[in-house]
């Protein structure tokens, strides 16, 4: 459900890898699917707040000392919402298809402390699992700034260059200011969104030589992981790696399947 300094994506990984929920989660990771109904939704929700991920999210709160362990209490608030990343296929330019497609779902974890989090829950061989935590509120924030902007629209992220975006019909407006950078500050057509991320991204997709070459991830293909490279040092080194929770600038949109404890950093 898987993962910048770009803010969300090229994080320094936990010393404590040893939090993951299950080994399950490491598995082979799968499509997602199509879209987030009720019933993705209560299942993605069922994962996040069962007792073994409440457990998990408190000794995430609890890593660097800033609440003890049994203080922590950590509880999920709010709705479980979609979180879509911009589509391999929207950027080849395949007939029909979507600006973004779901990467996983979020749940927002609170601390006793006021520390939050976000939980990324995807479909995973053994079912729906947590599959990453990451400090912050990105997910929830820009869905709302998403709906203010453009009500009904579809809140995306751009994980190449941690943008931010909200599509509904031909527009496509920026949410934060690596969007604005990449697409002006009014935003622009689908057709002009598209040129730009073909432009950028179409010599990447899978099957392309510099996927096959490995160099920054490529686009993953959603059943295959991926290697992350980071590309600023981490106090830690990263492991292996798949879907959003790359390191920044890694070129890869791929399933979720493993679960990587992620903090973001974030930009002054």
């Amino acid at each position: 459900m898987t993962a910048a300094p770009l803010r969300a994506a090229a994080a320094a990984v936990l010393a404590g890898a040893c939090l993951f929920l299950s080994p399950q989660a490491q598995a082979s990771p799968v499509p997602q699917p199509p879209s987030a109904g009720a019933d993705v939704r209560a299942a993605a929700r069922q994962a996040a707040v069962a007792p073994d991920t409440l457990a998990t999210l408190a000794r995430f709160f609890a890593r660097e000392g800033k609440v003890g362990l049994a203080q922590a209490k950590p509880r999920i608030e709010g709705e479980t919402i979609p979180v879509h990343h911009l589509s391999p296929d929207f950027v080849a330019g395949k007939a029909g298809a979507p600006v973004a497609r779901l990467e996983f779902l979020a749940s927002q974890a609170v601390s006793s402390d006021g520390q939050r989090a976000a939980l990324w829950t995807a479909r995973t061989p053994a079912g729906w699992q947590v599959v990453n935590i990451a400090t912050g509120d990105d997910e929830f924030r820009y869905a709302g700034l998403g709906a203010e902007k453009l009500p009904g629209g579809t809140v995306f992220r751009e994980p190449q260059i941690d943008a931010w975006y909200v599509a509904r019909g031909d527009r496509v407006l920026p949410l934060d200011e690596d969007a604005a950078r990449a697409v002006g500050a009014a935003g622009t057509s689908l057709t002009g969104y598209r040129a730009r991320v073909a432009k950028a991204y179409g010599d990447k997709l899978p099957g392309s030589a510099y996927a096959r070459d490995g160099r920054a991830g490529g686009y993953a293909e959603p059943a295959a992981a991926t290697a992350a490279r980071p590309t600023e040092p981490s106090p830690t080194p990263a492991p292996p790696a798949i879907g959003a929770a790359g390191a920044a600038g890694a070129l890869v949109l791929g399933g979720a399947g493993i679960l990587l404890l992620r903090r973001r950093t974030v930009r002054p």
